[in-house]
C-alpha cells in the first residue's frame, strides 16, 4: 500500500492510534478526526483501512486503547488514570469495557497477554507503537458478537429491569410461559431474567466441573445484574478458550445431570444462545407490557454502535 514510497497505511495507522494525552475523546476519538489527520474523507479512510486490515477505524482504536491500558494496569498505574489515559469520561464505563474485553475486571491481577483477539495481527507496543503478529488466529468473528452481543443486551435488560418496582418485577404477566420444561413456568419478567443469567451459571459449573449454584431466595434486579456481571466475563473467557483450542466437537460428561449425560460442546453454547435470544425477545414483550420502552435487541444496530458507525 505504498504511494512514491510512502507507507500509506503506517499512515492510516497513526490517524487511528494519534495520542490524544489523555483528552476527553480518547478511545472515543470520532472517525472524521482520524480522517482529516490521515487527510483523507472519513468514508474512503474507513473503506481503506477496513480493507486492509479487517477492521475498522474506531474498532481498531477501541480495542488498542484497552491493550495499552491492560499494559498500564499491569504496571501499577490506577484504574481511575488508566481510564482517563484511555479517553473514557467516567471509571464505571471504562470498567464495562475492559471487563467485556479481557473477561476481568481492571481491578484484578493480570494474566497472560495484554494483546485481544485480533483479525489483522495489530497490537498495541509500548510506549505507544504497533506490534504486527505475522500469524493470529483471531476468534470466529461470527461467534465473537453473537456471546458478545447476547451478554451486552442481557445486561441492558437488567438495568432497565432495576428501574421496576418489585411488585412489577415480580408480577405474572405472561401466565402458562414455559421456556424449557425441566425449567418449569417463567410467566415474569423475574423468572425469565433469573434464568437467562442461571442458563450460563449452570452450564459454566458442568464445564469447569463446579457444584450447582446456589440460588437464594426469589430474585431481586440489582441481585441478578449482580450475578451476571459475575458470570458473564467467564463464559466469554471459556467461549474464547474452546475456539482458541478448536475444541468444538469435544464432548463435555455432565455429572451434575442425573444420569450423566454426554454433550457436544458446539451444540452447549448454540444451546444457550438459542434460548437466551428467545428469552430476550420475551423479556422485552413483558417490559412493553408494563410500560417500559425498550429498543429491539437487533445485534445489526448493536454491532454499528459496537463499530462507531451510525445509519
Amino acid at each position: 500500500m505504498a504511494e512514491n514510497g510512502r507507507d500509506r497505511l503506517r499512515e492510516l495507522l497513526d490517524a487511528v492510534l494519534l495520542d490524544t494525552d489523555g483528552a476527553a475523546d480518547g478511545v472515543h476519538r470520532r472517525l472524521e478526526d482520524m480522517a482529516d489527520d490521515a487527510f483523507s474523507s472519513p468514508f474512503h479512510f474507513s473503506r481503506l483501512l477496513s480493507r486492509a486490515t479487517g477492521e475498522p477505524p474506531v474498532a481498531m482504536r477501541r480495542r488498542v486503547m484497552l491493550e495499552r491500558s491492560a499494559w498500564q494496569l499491569a504496571r501499577g498505574t490506577s484504574v481511575t488514570q488508566a481510564a482517563w489515559a484511555a479517553g473514557y469520561e467516567s471509571v464505571e464505563g471504562f470498567s464495562r469495557a475492559f471487563l467485556r474485553a479481557f473477561g476481568r475486571s481492571p481491578s484484578s491481577p493480570a494474566g497472560g497477554s495484554h494483546w485481544l483477539p485480533a483479525p489483522n495481527g495489530i497490537h498495541f507496543h509500548p510506549p505507544m507503537s504497533l506490534w504486527a503478529q505475522a500469524q493470529e488466529r483471531p476468534m470466529n468473528p461470527l461467534t465473537e458478537q453473537l456471546v458478545a452481543h447476547d451478554l451486552d443486551d442481557t445486561r441492558t435488560l437488567l438495568e432497565l429491569a432495576k428501574g421496576l418496582a418489585v411488585a412489577e418485577f415480580r408480577a405474572i404477566c405472561q401466565p402458562g410461559t414455559i421456556v424449557l420444561p425441566w425449567d418449569g413456568p417463567e410467566e415474569s419478567i423475574a423468572a425469565v431474567l433469573d434464568h437467562q443469567v442461571l442458563a450460563k451459571e449452570v452450564w459454566l459449573a458442568s464445564i469447569e466441573g463446579l457444584d450447582l449454584p446456589y440460588r437464594a431466595g426469589p430474585p431481586d434486579a440489582a441481585g441478578l445484574l449482580d450475578r451476571h456481571d459475575a458470570v458473564a466475563p467467564r463464559w466469554l473467557a471459556t467461549v474464547r478458550d474452546i475456539d482458541r483450542r478448536g475444541a468444538w466437537n469435544d464432548r463435555l460428561i455432565d455429572a451434575l445431570c442425573d444420569p450423566p449425560e454426554s454433550f457436544v460442546i458446539s451444540s452447549v453454547i448454540a444451546h444457550v444462545l438459542t434460548y437466551s435470544a428467545h428469552r430476550r425477545q420475551l423479556v422485552r414483550r413483558m417490559l412493553a407490557a408494563a410500560g417500559r420502552e425498550t429498543d429491539h435487541g437487533d445485534p445489526i444496530i448493536w454491532l454499528r454502535a459496537q463499530r462507531g458507525e451510525t445509519g
